[in-house]
């Protein structure tokens, strides 16, 4: 479609019977601490606290009076879910949503409170499209697209429409970028063709999370990339293809898109926070989280940013996993396993190099009746105090492993520091990350092989859609073709970390 097309679509977008101008917002304490200003376009605010209503009725009031007297159906795990629930209530029709079983349980509820009939069905996004697809085509139902739709892509685009328009030039300086979360490719296919069409000198960059960076990856192949599969933390955004027509308008008019990891997005939650006393989900505050990246990586200085906050559909349990992270995201905590004598005032030591400096965390269990072998957690100024502490830590003697980004560290090792048994022989240590659903646990159990023995095992419920567990495995050496075979079974992402440093000190 050519772009005076979506222009056109853009500004005639029928959003508003639902949808409110939602504020462009300067956050005073993260455009300190960036040396820029930050502007926020808070469609968190929205009705159904995401911009996903915008897309949803712009393509719904558009549909005929027999289209709708039949009804919709969409696929969705939330947001799009809300927006369709809310535009079909509006128009009168009826809305029949697919959601993955692993939706939290306040998504659900949200959506049957507006009317919508729900079905649950499998595990991720793809499963419950799939289905969508097939009770629209059994009962004649008109499907909604999340994103992969020119009046989908049209209502998203009114947000570009707003910050022009609300944007003042003489208070706010010129705006240098606008970052967008990106997850099938809608939000940003229409933010960037409507601010190209108009500003082609602004900037658009799109933000995905490393493990879920389908647009990312078709950027660099130059064709549309389907992942094998995607990380769930930002589960707004956990979409393993973009778009056949979000990708060509990305390719036309995004300038960039890069990718942040959880302990970014949990940062930024708190930073938008710090400065709204409001809680993004994480897909909510991926286009912050980019903003930050992407000054400190440019070295802007006095430059005018934009980043939508595009969602706060928060899980309440899950904030315990943000809080936890946040700090290490902002650079605010360093992570370290330390070697130290066992003797007489090497700790009295220790501390005297970590100096004024708070710490965080402290695990430790007497090793041997040579050395010691410690987990520590210290508050630090920023990221390059922790290559200063282990720099410090090896020139007074004290072996230093920095696991700062270590994810086996933070999510596992801090809970578990000090079990060693010698009866772990052949010990094996995977990382699995799974569907937090019933039974997710007993098909991972029921599917081992009984001839092996789980000789460690953590799990920490931190309120996600998703579960993390650290298994230790005995499996006997001329079974390690079952082992592969278990695993590409299983289907659950897995990490080896058998040969990981910091197992070696504290668990093996």
């Amino acid at each position: 479609m050519p772009a005076h097309e979506y222009l056109r679509r853009i500004l005639n977008a029928r959003v508003y019977d639902v949808a409110e101008e939602t504020p462009l917002e300067v956050a005073p304490q993260l455009s300190a601490r960036l040396g820029n200003r930050a502007l926020l376009k808070r469609e968190d605010l929205q009705p159904v606290f995401s911009f996903k209503l915008r897309g949803a009725y712009n393509k719904m009031v558009n549909l005929t009076r027999a289209q709708l007297k039949r009804g919709v159906i969409a696929a969705s795990a939330g947001n799009h879910a809300q927006g369709v629930a809310l535009a079909a209530a509006k128009l009168g029709c009826r809305a029949v949503i697919v959601m993955p079983v692993t939706t939290p349980q306040v998504k659900i509820d949200a959506v049957r409170a507006r009317g919508a009939s729900v079905v649950l069905h499998g595990d991720s996004y793809s499963d419950a499209y799939d289905h969508a697809l097939a009770l629209q085509k059994k009962k004649g139902l008109t499907f909604v697209h999340p994103f992969d739709d020119p009046d989908v892509i049209a209502g998203q685009g009114t947000i570009g429409m707003e910050i022009l328009r609300q944007h003042h030039p003489t208070e706010d300086g010129p705006i240098h970028a606008v970052f967008v979360a990106i997850g099938g490719g809608g939000l940003i296919a229409g933010v960037a063709a409507y601010i190209k069409a108009l500003r082609p000198e602004i900037l658009v960059i799109g933000v995905q999370t490393e493990d879920s960076d389908a647009m990312a990856r078709s950027f660099a192949a130059g064709r549309r990339v389907q992942l094998h599969d995607v990380g769930l933390f930002s589960d707004g955004t956990a979409v393993r293809m973009v778009g056949e027509e979000t990708y060509k308008l990305a390719r036309l008019y995004v300038d960039e898109v890069i990718t942040v990891d959880t302990d970014a997005i949990c940062a930024a939650i708190k930073d938008v926070f710090q400065d709204t006393r409001s809680i993004l989900e994480p897909a909510g505050a991926l286009a912050i989280a980019g903003m930050k990246k992407y000054a400190e990586r440019e070295r802007l200085k006095g430059r005018t940013l934009v980043a939508v906050a595009c969602g706060a559909n928060m899980n309440f349990d899950r904030l315990r996993f943000v809080a936890e992270r946040a700090e290490v995201g902002e650079q605010r905590e360093g992570v370290f396993a330390v070697t130290i004598p066992e003797e007489r005032g090497s700790f009295k030591r220790f501390c005297a190099l970590v100096g004024r400096r708070n710490v965080t965390e402290f695990n430790y269990r007497i090793a041997d009746s040579r050395e010691a072998h410690i987990f520590v957690g210290i508050q630090l100024a920023d990221r390059r105090d922790a290559r200063v502490l282990a720099k410090s830590f090896e020139k007074h003697g004290f072996a230093a492993l920095d696991l700062t980004d270590d994810e086996l560290a933070k999510q596992h090792l801090r809970h578990m520091v000090g079990g060693r048994s010698p009866l772990a022989h052949d010990e094996l240590l995977y990382r699995f990350e799974f569907p937090e659903r019933p039974g997710a646990l007993m098909k991972f159990l029921t599917s081992m092989s009984p001839n092996w023995n789980i000789s460690l095992f953590h799990y920490r419920n931190q309120g996600a859609d998703y579960g993390r567990i650290l298994v230790g495995m005995q499996v006997p050496a001329d079974e390690k073709k079952k082992l592969r075979e278990f695993l590409a079974t299983l289907g659950y992402r897995h990490w080896d970390e058998s040969g990981h440093p910091a197992y070696r000190l504290f668990l093996a």
